[in-house]
């Protein structure tokens, strides 16, 4: 399908659509299509080495896509050099209510309460265990968040819980605190709260790997303070984190070129895509300064373009990730990104953070 062909598809039929009915059927496109495409697509790229592993190129999936790790080697065979699932929760959970998911097309953007609907740590390490077991190559992050049930005071042991079934599996882990659609989750990225979490999920994953550290991310919001944002770099720091994931979705609607009474009629939800741009740019160019040369950072949020994807990377970040551009611009949207990186000034061999050459 070229571009052209994929606009004219997603204007004229998708957007009419419930946008989470289409998610799924072209998930489910998406995983019909994998064996005949392969695991993994050869693109002219240069190899990344971040968090101790080589990742293809920068780019790969953000978490929420997959959630419950159905179609990794699908999604790979797209393009992407890596692909987070989740965010997975200690236990099963329906999420919150539909409608749940919206469109913002004005601003290509999405908003979502969808409230970590997933089938639980224990069916998804299942799942995975089947899936290394076949074969499956794909470097693999796994994002884990709360239950909705369990209370805030109890997250340490929810978040061990998922650690200790999941971490055998993962090439990587990602703590989510930061997805504004379980009540009292934005809460543990108080540098207090957020420290036993990472202390238990750390300690579990080498309980469970004793052979081999997993590396261990933490994923933030774009709302939280300049001097949030460095609290938090601290306690990477301090904590021995491998790195830090900037950022997850909005609940500002600051700027946004959509009808206000479209937006208010949406209601509350995390919004992702182009408005986020600027400020998970700026999160990311404050986190290098602060964290030095040798903590990952992913960068996340409003990546569309090439030359978004290098603003990034000159903004300190090792490895990018996209969700809402997979969404508005279609299935060749990763090649697009990666070839357009390789045949640029960040098409060099990376060690560390990447940078303009």
């Amino acid at each position: 399908m070229t571009v052209r062909a994929y606009d004219l598809l997603f204007e004229q039929a998708l957007t009419r659509i419930d946008p989470e009915r289409i998610h799924h059927a072209a998930f489910r496109t998406i995983r019909a299509a994998a064996p005949l495409t392969g695991r993994a697509v050869r693109l002219p790229s240069a190899p990344v080495r971040a968090l101790g592993l080589t990742f293809p190129h920068p780019l790969g999936l953000a978490a929420g896509f997959d959630k419950n790790a159905v179609g990794i080697d699908g999604l790979a065979a797209l393009g992407f050099g890596h692909v987070e699932i989740g965010t997975v929760t200690g236990e099963a959970q329906p999420g919150n209510p539909q409608p749940r998911l919206f469109r913002l097309k004005a601003d290509r953007a999405i908003v979502n309460r969808m409230g970590f609907n997933n089938h639980g740590s224990e069916v998804v390490a299942k799942r995975l265990a089947a899936w290394r077991a076949g074969g499956g190559t794909t470097l693999l992050g796994v994002n884990i968040g709360k239950s909705k049930v369990v209370p805030e005071d109890e997250a340490a042991r929810d978040y061990e819980k998922s650690a200790g079934l999941l971490a055998p599996y993962a090439d990587y882990l990602v703590v989510n605190v930061s997805s504004p659609n379980t009540p009292g989750l934005r809460n543990l990225q108080a540098v207090e709260k957020l420290e036993p979490i990472l202390a238990a999920v750390r300690r579990r994953a080498d309980q469970v790997r004793p052979d081999h550290r997993v590396p261990l991310l933490v994923k933030i919001a774009p709302d939280l303070s300049n001097d949030d944002v460095l609290a938090v770099a601290d306690l990477a720091l301090a904590s021995g984190l491998d790195g830090i994931i900037a950022t997850n979705t909005t609940i500002s609607r600051e700027g946004l070129a959509s009808p206000s009474a479209e937006v208010e009629a949406i209601g509350a939800g995390g919004l992702s895509g182009q408005p986020l741009t600027q400020r998970s740019e700026d999160v990311v160019r404050l986190l290098r300064d602060r964290v030095g040369a040798d903590l990952t950072l992913v960068g996340v949020g409003g990546i569309t373009s090439v030359d978004d994807a290098r603003r990034r990377l000159a903004a300190g970040a090792d490895l990018l990730q996209g969700y809402t551009a997979f969404v508005y611009e279609g299935p060749l949207w990763p090649r697009r990104i990666v070839t357009g990186l390789a045949s640029g000034p960040a098409s060099a061999v990376v060690t560390g953070h990447a940078t303009d050459a």
